[in-house]
């Protein structure tokens, strides 16, 4: 009998299926494709539909459905308005909720081809000298006193909490081409979300997210800011629209990592892309405070290209049960926008109700 063994040069590995992977077309959403029947059904039933515990019921419906295709696993959502005299029974029906990110028709399909993944096995070990991931986190750590490794804790007691909440740097996760599994601790964002959340309406901020029945702890992820990805003309054209009825949803993708990485000196680069969410959103962006408990970072799991982060939402502080969740929209303004608040009636300033002691009184809408 001969040798029917293959031969060496027939064997897969997973630096081949890497390396085949990278050259096939990345799956991303276009933003063209967003569904919109629910919504534009309930929109077209009389008001006092809307204004029903069966529309809450649908509602809280819709959310579970794609959040079984897009974050499995993450807890339910309630809708909740326990301000009394208030008939709203729902978030309007303007967006389609998503935890997804949709590309606008200007913008490109992800970068697989510079995306790079570490080459370990099982988990990574977090003082490895050789996981390019580890190398990578590290490039962006400027305090010496960190304990070594990822942006988050692998301890079990801390897992997947931020070693340092409050800090602003860019998170870089494993990715699909690393060849550690997925329970490394490397993958947080990525496995969705795990806090209790609720949306509830309140008396001067509208409706907002609030923390459900379990306290969060500092430096855990709440969720995305999710929607539309556009192209800066877009962006542009849509915010000159948004301003004249006073409200917005988009959120500038600017990292001070980005135009670093880009040679820029700081305070030079200007965003090249922009998050949407007024058509579409998962309602976990919150209201604003001037004294957030939350903060954004930016994170890289499956995406090449520096200027294309995951908006992801941490909890910067021991965040207790029902406590309403907030980040800060903007910095704080100086006495010219202030003034231009004033002036242009167009303009997306109000006044700030978030109650903090150091409230500046003025807001980004």
């Amino acid at each position: 009998m001969g040798d029917h063994r293959a031969p060496v040069d027939d064997y897969i590995t997973f630096e081949r299926v890497s390396e085949a992977a990278h050259r096939l077309p990345a799956p991303y959403l276009l933003a063209k494709d967003l569904p919109h029947t629910l919504q534009d059904q309930m929109n077209r039933l009389p008001a006092m539909y809307r204004k029903t515990q069966e529309a809450v019921s649908i509602f809280e419906a819709s959310i579970r459905e794609i959040s079984a295709i897009d974050d499995p696993g993450a807890p339910p959502i309630s809708i909740i308005n326990p301000i009394e005299d208030d008939d709203e029974a729902t978030p309007p029906w303007e967006f389609s909720y998503t935890n997804s990110i949709w590309h606008g028709e200007d913008v490109p399909a992800p970068d697989l081809k510079s995306l790079k993944g570490c080459n370990c096995h099982g988990v990574c070990n977090p003082k490895s000298k050789s996981c390019a991931c580890v190398k990578k986190q590290s490039e962006w750590y400027e305090d010496e006193n960190r304990q070594p490794g990822f942006a988050y804790h692998t301890s079990k007691s801390m897992q997947g909490r931020l070693q340092q909440p409050g800090r602003q740097y860019p998170i870089f996760e494993c990715n699909d081409f690393c060849g550690c599994d997925d329970a490394c601790g490397n993958r947080v964002v990525q496995h969705g979300r795990k806090c209790e959340v609720n949306i509830v309406k309140t008396k001067q901020k509208g409706w907002g997210v609030f923390a459900g029945p379990k306290r969060i702890p500092a430096g855990s992820f709440i969720g995305k800011y999710t929607g539309e990805l556009l192209g800066d003309p877009v962006s542009e054209e849509r915010g000159r629209k948004y301003n004249v009825f006073g409200r917005t949803y988009l959120f500038d993708v600017d990292g001070y990592q980005i135009g670093k990485t880009l040679g820029m000196a700081e305070g030079e680069y200007d965003a090249a892309y922009t998050i949407d969410a007024y058509h579409a959103g998962n309602a976990i962006p919150q209201n604003h405070s001037c004294e957030p408990n939350c903060m954004i970072l930016c994170c890289y799991i499956n995406e090449g290209d520096i200027e294309r982060p995951l908006l992801t939402i941490f909890s910067m502080v021991d965040i207790e049960p029902n406590e309403e969740l907030s980040f800060s929209y903007s910095g704080a303004p100086d006495d010219t926008e202030v003034e231009a608040a004033v002036r242009i009636t167009s303009a997306v300033y109000a006044k700030c109700c978030c109650g903090a002691p150091s409230c500046k009184g003025i807001m980004f809408k």
